[in-house]
């Protein structure tokens, strides 16, 4: 054996350790402040007993973000990705702040798979839209609608009226849009899609 490939063999084992611990100091964080924080108090608890909040979820990130952990997502997300590789998707693209719900979940053993957040908005959105489309048919702007409130929750964990006045919402028509494509069906869609989504 060559001695780089020796040194390669050292590093790699100094970089499954360090990803090791990571992981494990990730997940005694996680249980030793779960009734401390909002967002793992609301992950923790199944079937959730509030809808989890994005302001919720800056809470935790700046939780893990400050010293002696200096933890973001992305690295998280690489630790677990270098202990089990066949357990860990979208492992190339950038991290967002709602990926910390899939990471937790991961963490605390509800899911056994570790999935990019919007992927997993995505998937749920899928299967909502299946189920709506079999009784009713929505026309295609509708449907540039819907998928533009998927991203937002994606990005977000949720969306409320209010949020039709900014972007991307605004540059469409706002509320006043949404509400002449949907009319009294909108409240009860905005609900649906708050409850499937992020769950």
């Amino acid at each position: 054996m060559s001695q780089d490939k020796v040194i390669e063999a050292a590093f790699s084992a100094e970089a499954l350790e360090r990803a090791k611990g990571i992981v494990q100091s990730f997940e005694r964080f996680i249980q030793g402040n779960k009734d401390e924080i909002t967002a793992l108090q609301i992950l923790y608890s199944i079937p959730y007993k509030a809808r989890l909040k994005f302001e919720d979820i800056k809470e935790l990130a700046n939780a893990i973000e400050k010293p002696p952990h200096l933890w973001t997502e992305s690295q998280l997300w690489q630790a677990y990705a270098a202990l089990d590789k066949s357990k860990v998707k979208g492992t190339t693209a950038k991290r967002i702040l709602t990926d910390l719900v899939s990471l937790v979940r991961f963490a605390i053993h509800q899911d056994n798979e570790l999935v990019p957040f919007p992927e997993r908005v995505n998937a749920n959105f899928k299967a909502w839209l299946a189920q709506q489309e079999s009784t009713k048919k929505f026309t295609p702007e509708q449907h540039r609608w819907l998928e533009m409130i998927r991203d937002h929750i994606a990005a977000n964990l949720g969306i409320d009226p209010a949020d039709f006045d900014y972007a991307p919402f605004a540059q469409e028509g706002g509320l006043g849009k949404v509400h002449q494509l949907f009319g009294s069906e909108l409240n009860k869609i905005i609900k649906e899609l708050n409850g499937t989504l992020a769950a």
